[in-house]
């Protein structure tokens, strides 16, 4: 365990300023600001937002950390350590940042200096030496920014007006864009509006910051706001680009120009001038969600940061969430929606009445069948499923359990009619598998994935070609030739034009999968897909009825987003109310729990949930509260966590005889993960 105790220098070497340094360290008991003495050498390059290299205690150990504040001495008698380096001259940490950080830290119960290294690239050397020696790119000047067709040009004032906070119903359609040097290109209409909302933004001279689930929105919205502004005024920031490109980019940011900054959930904490708009795309997408400790949802990173700059703020999607909903009924978001409202065209299945009972309980109906045909005299047919692969899960044929690895227990799956079947979760094959139940040696497939739907089409279809979209196989983007287009949920392209017909199947699939959220969550992949279809294209709803094919018909989303709210309200279910979900150890989770002032019915568990080699079993206890305590309760679930993680002891066995000791307690706020979500 690293200890940030004060290292004793001479008497002479004291100043009148110090340096309040946050250290880069995964440790909750170092997340506060430590005081450095600043050395004479260093008086000028030691200024807030700087690199630096600060002593340690132990062993003489230096460690890594930023320079949040200067401030004068007071009244502090003894002998500060002084910093030991400054590594590089350039403020990466803003104050806002800074701001930003440590509030969202504090409201989930975790460490600035986690949401700090999310923020922060790691430095490359050549990227920094090039940056300070080029010389500065001229600021895109408003007459640089061109012209942009939105749905209603409410949304655009607005969406410049300084505290303006906004939930806006996206038009379900795909629109053309043109931009110099590069040819035209089909982006939905959500990217549209974004674009033309940043570059209103952008010529008042503030800055942009806008955001989206993954690669394939980030390329539509690049596209849009090429058509409208300069090359030089757009600074993208994603996962996907390496290390030296990344931080190239987060340079650029630190300029005193106004910029459009584009990019996944993490671009919510880059530097902006004069920030003026933050817009934020389909924030039900569990993309969304940060993986890394202290999980801040980028949504609640936004409405953090609009609070604290009084930026505009604005949420795009075709369907709302129950997060979203809450804030507009509470007052703090004013919706926006399409007037008139244009109607897709969908056709649930379940509502057609069908002479075959085998024809309407088949996987692609016959009305599906003929849509999809009709489809195909004009253009390219979407076919939205479930699961990608061959054979989602494989059965023993004999007693139908479901097959599973001799090695691990995991499901097996297989990715084509002819491949070995393998284990979804180690990878390892099952030439000679036996069923442990009957002895049986055969298999049989249990679901149909979309290399296996191509495969059905493609035979139905002939002389049609077929094209498969999911993870393994990357599509953004298809002409206007007929074509079928297999895609899964969330790895649809975009078709030149829009599709000629849109088929939804496995929706009984999806629906049936165990989670909190699976009737927005389905809802907003069927939404999505809808939307890329053509004016006056059907789309065809396989197997589904009820609420959310009622709701999907009239594209009244609004209103299902209310009635789930109203629901989880009465269950006291989030987004309704706030969670924490605490794991550990018994005794550590009691002592939280006791801790956090959460009792009664309000406290659901514990339930044990596994357990870490030799340690003592794990166990989970998920606590309820309102809104208006989640301060105080954030703050006495860290307190315990601090308090936990400094009680811990070593244990033989590490690299000098000792290890430490396995964490003991984890907290995660808002998850909704134990309320069934997979």
């Amino acid at each position: 365990m690293v200890e940030a105790s004060i290292v004793r220098v001479p008497a002479d070497a004291m100043v009148s300023f110090v340096a309040k340094v946050l250290i880069d360290s995964p440790l909750p008991q170092l997340d506060r600001l430590f005081d450095y003495g600043i050395p004479e050498k260093l008086r000028e390059s030691a200024v807030p937002g700087v690199r630096v290299r600060v002593p340690l205690r132990s062993a003489g150990r230096v460690a890594d950390g930023i320079i949040v504040d200067i401030s004068p001495r007071g009244d502090y008698a003894g002998i500060l350590s002084e910093l030991e380096s400054v590594v590089s001259p350039i403020r990466v940490l803003t104050p806002e940042v800074w701001a930003l950080a440590r509030k969202a830290a504090d409201r989930a119960a975790g460490s600035a200096s986690d949401i700090i290294r999310l923020a922060v690239p790691k430095r490359q050397v050549r990227v920094e030496t090039t940056f300070l020696a080029e010389d500065r790119i001229p600021p895109a000047t408003p007459g640089a920014v061109g012209a942009i067709e939105s749905y209603g040009a409410g949304v655009l004032e607005a969406s410049i007006a300084a505290n303006e906070r906004l939930a806006v119903d996206a038009v379900p359609l795909v629109r053309e864009v043109h931009s110099a040097g590069r040819p035209a290109v089909w982006v939905g209409g959500w990217a549209v509006t974004m674009a033309a909302a940043a570059a209103a933004t952008l010529s008042a001279g503030r800055s942009a910051i806008l955001v989206v689930p993954d690669y394939r929105d980030q390329e539509q919205l690049q596209a849009a706001l090429e058509a409208v502004l300069p090359p030089s005024s757009i600074v993208r920031l994603d996962a996907r680009q390496s290390n030296p490109e990344r931080y190239r980019a987060f340079l650029r940011c630190l300029r005193d120009e106004p910029l459009v900054i584009i990019g996944n959930r993490s671009v919510i904490y880059a530097p902006a001038r004069l920030l003026g708009l933050i817009a934020l795309w389909d924030d039900g997408d569990s993309l969304h969600n940060e993986p890394l400790s202290p999980y801040v949802h980028a949504r609640d990173a936004a409405l953090l940061r609009q609070e604290q700059q009084s930026c505009a703020l604005m949420f795009l999607g075709h369907t709302r969430s129950t997060e979203i909903e809450r804030l507009v009924e509470i007052g703090w978001v004013r919706s926006v929606s399409p007037t008139p409202l244009q109607l897709p065209k969908v056709i649930p299945t379940t509502q057609q009445t069908a002479g075959d009972r085998l024809a309407a309980q088949a996987r692609i109906p016959s009305s599906a069948w003929k849509i999809a045909r009709t489809g195909l005299e004009t253009g390219p047919v979407l076919v939205q499923v479930a699961r990608p692969g061959y054979a989602p899960r494989l059965a023993c044929a004999d007693c139908q359990q479901t097959a599973r690895c001799e090695r691990c227990e995991g499901p097996l799956v297989q990715k084509s009619a002819r491949s070995v079947p393998a284990c979804a979760w180690c990878g390892a094959l099952a030439a000679a598998w036996k069923c442990p139940h009957c002895e049986g040696e055969k298999l049989r497939f249990m679901g149909t994935g979309s290399t296996r739907t191509a495969e059905d089409l493609g035979r139905a279809f002939p002389g049609v070609r077929v094209i498969v979209a999911d993870g393994d196989h990357q599509v953004q983007a298809v002409g206007r030739e007929p074509a079928l287009i297999i895609a899964t949920r969330g790895a649809e392209p975009i078709a030149a034009g829009g599709y000629r017909a849109v088929l939804l199947l496995d929706g009984e699939q999806m629906v049936a999968r165990e989670s909190l959220r699976v009737g927005e969550d389905c809802l907003r992949w069927w939404s999505n897909a809808v939307a890329l279809a053509a004016g006056g294209a059907s789309t065809v709803l396989v197997g589904v009825g009820g609420a959310l094919a009622s709701t999907l018909v009239t594209w009244r989303q609004v209103d299902y987003a209310r009635a789930e709210l109203a629901d989880r309200r009465s269950l006291r279910f989030p987004p309704a109310i706030r969670v924490a979900t605490i794991t550990g150890t018994i005794d550590a989770v009691a002592a939280a729990v006791a801790g956090s002032g959460v009792e009664g019915t309000d406290v659901l568990g514990p339930v044990t949930v596994g357990t870490v080699g030799s340690e003592p079993a794990m166990v989970r206890t998920i606590l309820r509260f309102d809104y208006a305590r989640g301060v105080n309760v954030a703050a006495s679930l860290r307190s315990e966590l601090v308090r936990s993680a400094t009680s811990r002891r070593k244990r033989p066995g590490g690299t000098h005889g000792f290890a430490s000791a396995a964490p003991s307690l984890r907290i995660r706020l808002d998850d909704v993960e134990p309320f069934g979500e997979s």
